[in-house]
């Protein structure tokens, strides 16, 4: 895909996932989300590069512009949205699939210090509420939902609710989308 398609991708996706967004100058102008995501996709491509402190020292500047940390070693899928923003953190060795949408304050973290894999990998379509935890090299099924301030420290499988301190899975009403989970008041902690 091109650069520009890549563009116009992300903000189609900014645009179907945010009912606040009224056009694309907007959205291109004005969501720190957005501009993190096309940020980590310079470092990232430094990173590949092998030029890690040029990446990493570049993901910082987004960091302190943003307030959305972004890990250039981490794998991220495509139509990836982050709404609000502000507080997010994605580690080194996370891996996040396509049309996955994060809100304000999200951890996808480590628990241990050894090296390898360390952070969680996110399935397609996944959505995770504002302020939740997803901590350790778990998977999370895609189509699934984590819930606002959930703390998510084991595997989930496709289309979980997850909710709660532990988090624990909940039934999925049928007929729901995972906007619609997300603004259900019985999925609220």
């Amino acid at each position: 895909m091109t650069f520009l398609g890549r563009v116009r991708e992300d903000l189609a996706a900014a645009k179907l996932r945010d009912p606040a967004a009224r056009s694309a100058v907007e959205i291109a102008l004005l969501y720190p989300g957005l501009h993190a995501v096309w940020a980590y996709r310079v470092w990232h491509a430094l990173w590949l590069r092998d030029l890690r402190f040029v990446a990493r020292a570049g993901s910082q500047v987004t960091r302190w512009l943003t307030g959305i940390e972004i890990h250039p070693g981490a794998a991220i899928g495509r139509r990836f949205f982050i709404d609000h923003g502000m507080g997010v953190v994605i580690g080194e060795t996370a891996e996040v699939g396509d049309d996955v949408m994060l809100y304000h304050g999200v951890t996808l973290g480590g628990r241990q210090r050894e090296g390898g894999k360390r952070h969680p990998t996110i399935g397609d379509g996944v959505a995770i509420g504002a302020g939740a935890k997803v901590l350790g090299p778990i998977v999370i099924g895609a189509g699934s939902v984590i819930g606002a301030n959930a703390v998510v420290t084991k595997d989930a499988p496709e289309d979980s609710i997850l909710v709660g301190v532990p988090a624990r899975l909940r039934a999925r009403r049928e007929g729901l989308d995972t906007r619609a989970v997300l603004t259900t008041p019985e999925y609220h902690i």
